[in-house]
């Protein structure tokens, strides 16, 4: 029988990458490269920056119009930062910022509520930026005022009167501008004046709205209130003897996010431009010897340099 020649060794075929496989591996290698590659290119014309840097402000309800120009005055000067104004009654802040609201900066419209808050430990050494003065607004309807009155004692004729609730700033000035009346004109004139007292209000500008809609005759609120009211209010001033200063604190919250930020924004609304928006809404400027909060005086200047925003 004859010999078999040898046979070839037999191997597998070897398996060809389908096109898909072969698609994807190069969609990878794409990718890693652009990966890689990313840290080192420029960014893309008209690529967003950095997010601004969120300053929160916590404001007395008459600040509203001063300090939303003031606001518009800082984002100006410091593009990178976006301020965040929040208004109510004073007293309602800082009931917020005691349960632990989020906030950088305090203005409030008395020093009792924000010495308070420096004394429990949660803003800092307070200073004096603004003054203000509270005046009586009458309703007019077609032209008709719809009270006579000429002083805090014709207030006891008027048919329905709001006034601020004890414990709003303008509620407390109120109160010492009534003390004062009572010692002047007799008790039995204040407590008619409170026999007409239709409603108390959280803040000022809720008082300034009842009078306007027509739900209240006449109100207490302040001077800056009235600025551009229009015809349908009139002011009428408080005996100078009786009347009081309303005085506006501001100060950098403790736990504040950005401190540096809002040192910044105090001493703008401290400075010129501050001052400016300040006047401009109708609110007095303090002197350099105004009080200040429960800290030192010296502690802050009245009217420091304003920082470079980091």
């Amino acid at each position: 029988m004859p010999d078999r020649a040898p046979s070839a060794t037999s191997r597998s075929p070897r398996p060809r990458a389908s096109p898909r496989s072969s698609r994807a591996v190069t969609v990878i290698a794409v990718a890693l490269a652009v990966a890689c590659s990313a840290g080192d290119a420029p960014p893309a014309p008209g690529a967003a920056g950095p997010r601004p840097a969120v300053l929160t402000v916590f404001a007395a309800a008459s600040l509203r119009d001063a300090m939303l120009a003031i606001e518009g005055s800082f984002e100006a000067l410091h593009p990178t930062v976006d301020v965040r104004c929040t208004f109510a009654g004073t007293q309602q802040l800082r009931a917020q910022l005691e349960h632990g609201a989020a906030a950088d900066v305090f203005a409030a419209a008395d020093l009792a509520h924000m010495q308070a808050l420096e004394q429990a430990g949660i803003v800092g050494v307070s200073a004096v930026f603004a003054t203000n003065e509270p005046v009586i607004v009458v309703a007019v309807r077609d032209g008709v005022p719809a009270a006579t009155i000429t002083g805090i004692r014709d207030l006891a004729a008027v048919r329905r009167l709001v006034l601020g609730a004890p414990d709003v700033p303008i509620g407390r000035y109120t109160a010492a501008i009534l003390a004062a009346a009572s010692h002047r004109y007799g008790p039995e004139v204040v407590a008619a004046i409170a026999g007409r007292v239709v409603s108390r209000e959280l803040d000022v500008r809720q008082a300034l709205a009842k009078v306007r809609l027509g739900e209240a005759d006449a109100s207490v609120v302040y001077r800056s209130d009235l600025v551009g009211a229009g015809s349908d209010l009139l002011s009428v001033p408080i005996e100078p003897e009786l009347n009081v200063v309303a005085t506006y604190p501001i100060a950098v919250l403790e736990r504040s996010n950005a401190p540096e930020v809002a040192r910044a924004f105090i001493a703008h609304t401290r400075g010129p431009q501050g001052h400016a928006a300040l006047a401009a809404a109708g609110f007095g400027l303090p002197s350099t010897d105004a009080p200040q909060g429960a800290g030192s005086a010296a502690a802050a200047p009245a009217s420091p340099p304003e920082a470079d925003v980091p």
